[in-house]
């Protein structure tokens, strides 16, 4: 049995060092893990660089760890390890999906591991966090420096008079390093008080007390009392009641559900900024972080209870600064228990022909005038909006108006409490959509507000009018910053804030609408899934606090004069005219909606085969069609976004738009095969309208110059195509004549083949016979050689028995010479003498009869062999 053969595989080669020699980072390039693990014994801070050498992206990060570490290289060892090696123990004990991977030690506690951009500047501010996870706050503006950041904050209170350090200050350092680990934004930041007077400021008192800040809502203090004070309690707690006003967004450049997750939550307003997190200064994230504030406060109003173990917003010091005394004024003038929840209201048209209607704000109210006790003030309920939208449309008569530009508010008192009542303000807004935007400006802007008392409580300095624009119904009010204080608690269409870098992440930006051609990348859209729209905050403005509040005021009122943005196709410019107008998002009503002409609209795409079979169908349709009465467009939907009433889900797609009747549409039917004849007769069918009115002279006037003209371009066209018949019957002759003479051709060549055919095989036939006789000729030579092979033997044989024979006679010769000599005539010796001569003479006749025979023999074959040759 025959055994198969073994792969033969090379051996890989051996690594080498993927950092420079100079480099400050130690390259471990055999994937020596057990050395690895060594120096992490000698070193506090350790970063781990787990590499593959082929790998793009850790080829990409190479340089940026080289940086960091050339900045921190005396604080932190730098340690890379190949883990790609098949030979290395890294690779053996080590299993990562991706690379690179960077792990951080802060001594015994790790692995930390580090998910966030490969950037130098990312990289090192976290390594920053790793090496001081705790921030030592001295005095009362630190404190207050920490808490008004837009991170969350957690305060640790712990005397230093024990040795070597208070109880429970190591649970709070790991706990530090906890949230490092769960999450590597580091949204949470940890700080530790050490004087009693400073943490007196956060209601904290006793030592190893926790603090975890929020602005919008109460702050919380750690319950010892309920959990254990260990590291990963602190750490979850501290993550589950943090407070997260805006969220920065870092998607790694793969595969990711990330923003899905985020926008699937409501609308969201991206805002990208350039941001350095090493910059100890951010004026543009200090101003975002200041609209989120007021955003996201809803008791800013607040005169409640103050909370008994700890400060609450409205007087914490993290407000101090923000807290003016316009808004201490106005809580004092206005001493409402609780922000009123509102609800808008439109009233009817005063008459049915009327563009003009009512939109009233309703809200509820509760005031602190006259009680006995002190009131905790409820949520607001269905029943208190029922009981408030009764009131109201009791009292709605005293609204009605045909155009008015002020905005009337007024009170009502509520049925059900004495200390109670509703506030309405209304105002008159045009049906019409223009009109309406014109309006709204005039709302915001300058509105003239009139106060009437149309209800049983009658006092005007109680009557607050609870619209977004506050501030422009108030004198003493004049801060820009209120307009959208605690709006997030009074709309139904909450923002969900969150922040990019646009250093990383500008592609993002430009595939929302961002300019490509901007130096300064700032930018700014709301994003809604469920409406599937969003908004662009228009690149001319600058980024700035008022006017983010007006782009987040604009979406938040009910009707919202923000112009959706649609994405349009930038390679398509046309600057001549084309027999198929090519149609974009920008031009879409222009073509469509606004144009005098019947419109047949193509819905295509780029990867669509059939769609592009169409091409000359459409071509062929616009030529026949009268161009000043029909317009043949198509558009590539992948590149272009439609209005939500035009949107299709299959391609291609035919729509007609007949003129005077574009919001009639009728679509091409799907069981029809798309063709010339099929397309004439759809829009010829649907172009002319069928009325039961009777026509008049004019109109049969009008219809017969449209017949008529109709005729005369059928007529063109008619002898255009006979034209083309003629030419094309010319060029069928031209062919029949080119085609006859290639069949004659054809047969020629067909002869000539048959005739190269024969010829070959008689070749063929010759050769087969050459090729005999040249065998046999070689045969015969090889049989000749043996022979003369054989005479040569035989040659060389005689030749040595010739010499033999000489040697004898010559032997025989000088005896007989010295038996003259002697003279002894012996008669026996005579005998012998004579015997031997005879017996001499009979070999030497013998062999020399011999020697003719083989030379004869010779002769006749040599004569034979030239006579063959």
């Amino acid at each position: 049995s025959c055994s198969r053969a073994k792969d033969v595989t090379m051996p890989a080669k051996l690594p080498v060092s993927f950092f420079s020699p100079s480099s400050p980072v130690i390259d471990l390039f055999r994937g020596q893990l057990d050395y690895a693990e060594q120096l992490r014994q000698d070193s506090e801070i350790v970063l781990y660089f787990f590499y593959a050498p082929w790998c793009g992206q850790s080829i990409a990060a190479r340089e940026e760890i080289e940086r960091v570490a050339s900045r921190l290289s005396d604080q932190v060892l730098f340690v890379a390890v190949n883990c790609w090696w098949n030979q290395g123990k890294c690779r053996k004990q080590k299993h990562f999906f991706y690379f690179p991977v960077i792990h951080l030690y802060h001594r015994s506690f790790g692995p930390i591991e580090y998910k966030g951009p490969m950037s130098a500047v990312y990289i090192e501010k976290f390594v920053r966090r790793v090496m001081t996870p705790l921030l030592y706050i001295s005095s009362r503006s630190k404190l207050l420096d920490f808490l008004s950041n837009y991170e969350p904050g957690v305060v640790g209170f712990f005397e230093f008079n024990a040795s070597p350090q208070p109880p429970g200050y190591l649970t709070f350092f790991t706990s530090a390093l906890h949230s490092l680990k769960k999450d590597y934004l580091g949204t949470i930041r940890f700080g530790v008080v050490t004087d009693k007077r400073v943490a007196e400021e956060i209601s904290l008192v006793h030592s190893g007390s926790v603090y975890l800040h929020r602005h919008a809502n109460t702050s919380l203090i750690y319950p010892k009392d309920i959990m254990n004070f260990t590291a990963e309690n602190i750490c979850k707690w501290a993550l589950e009641n943090r407070e997260m006003l805006i969220r920065w967004l870092r998607p790694h450049g793969g595969k990711s559900l990330l923003l899905n997750n985020e926008l699937k939550k409501g609308p969201a307003l991206l805002i990208f900024i350039p941001y350095n997190p090493l910059e100890e200064i951010h004026p543009l994230l200090d101003e975002i972080t200041k609209v989120a504030l007021e955003y996201h406060k809803c008791n800013k109003s607040q005169a409640a209870e103050p909370d008994l173990q700890h400060v609450g917003d409205s007087d914490s010091p993290a407000f101090d600064s923000s807290v003016t005394d316009a808004h201490l004024k106005f809580s004092e003038t206005f001493p409402i228990a609780k922000y009123p929840c509102c609800n808008t209201v439109v009233l009817p048209q005063w008459h049915s022909i009327s563009r003009t209607h009512n939109v009233c704000e309703l809200c509820v109210n509760q005031t602190l005038g006259v009680k006995p006790n002190k009131v905790h003030v409820p949520r607001c309920n269905f029943l208190e909006i029922e009981a408030a939208l009764d009131s109201f449309y009791l009292q709605e008569h005293t609204f009605f108006q045909v155009i008015s530009n002020t905005i009337e508010c007024s009170n009502f008192l509520s049925f059900y409490s004495p200390f109670s009542y509703y506030t309405a303000c209304c105002r008159t807004v045009n049906r019409h959509f223009l009109s309406f935007i014109s309006s709204e400006k005039t709302i915001f802007q300058t509105p003239k507000v009139a106060f009437s008392s149309h209800g049983k409580k009658d006092n005007t300095q109680f009557s607050i009018p609870h619209i977004e624009d506050r501030n422009c119904f108030i004198p003493d009010l004049n801060i820009s910053s209120t307009n959208i204080t605690g709006l997030s608690c009074r709309t139904n269409k909450t923002l969900n804030l969150y922040l990019l870098d646009s250093n990383l992440f500008w592609i993002y930006a430009e595939r929302l609408g961002a300019s490509r051609s901007t130096h300064l990348k700032e930018f700014a859209a709301i994003v809604d899934l469920k409406e599937e729209v969003h908004y662009v905050l228009d690149q001319n403005e600058s980024l700035v606090g008022p006017t983010l509040e007006n782009f987040i005021k604009n979406f938040s009122v009910l009707y919202s004069p923000l112009k959706r943005h649609l994405v349009d196709d930038p390679s398509v410019h046309f600057h001549e005219e084309h027999v198929v107008t090519e149609v974009t998002t920008n031009t879409f009503h222009e073509t469509v909606f606004l144009s005098a002409k019947n419109v047949l609209l193509l819905y295509y795409a780029q990867w669509c085969g059939f769609c592009a079979s169409l091409n000359h169908i459409f071509i062929q349709l616009a030529r026949l069609l009268p161009p000043d009465s029909f317009t043949v467009a198509r558009i590539d939907v992948t590149r272009n976004d439609l209005p939500w009433e035009f949107m299709t889900d299959r391609l291609p797609t035919i729509l007609f738009f007949p003129r005077q009747r574009k919001e009639q549409s009728v679509k091409f039917p799907e069981d029809s095969s798309v063709n010339l004849p099929n397309l004439l007769k759809f829009i010829l069918h649907h172009s002319s309208l069928s009325s039961s009115e009777p026509c008049t002279k004019e109109c049969l006037h009008k219809e017969s110059v449209l017949q008529q003209g109709h005729i005369s371009h059928l007529e063109r066209e008619i002898q255009k195509l006979r034209s083309e018949i003629s030419a094309l019957h010319q060029a069928h002759d031209q062919l029949e004549a080119q085609l006859s003479e290639a069949r004659r051709e054809e047969q020629r060549l067909q002869q000539q083949k048959h005739t190269l055919e024969k010829q070959h095989k008689t070749l063929q036939l010759h050769s087969d016979q050459l090729q005999a006789t040249y065998d046999q000729k070689n045969q015969e030579l090889l049989e000749m050689a043996e022979k003369l092979q054989e005479l040569a033997d035989a040659s060389e044989n005689l030749l040595k028995e010739n010499a033999l024979l000489r040697i004898l006679v010559a032997s025989r010769g000088g005896k007989l010479q010295s038996k003259d000599d002697i003279k002894e005539p012996l008669q026996s010796e005579q005998t012998l003498s004579e015997d031997n001569d005879i017996s001499l003479s009979t070999a030497t006749a013998a062999l020399a009869e011999k020697r003719i025979d083989n030379i004869d023999t010779i002769e006749t074959e040599h004569s034979s062999g030239n006579r063959t040759e």
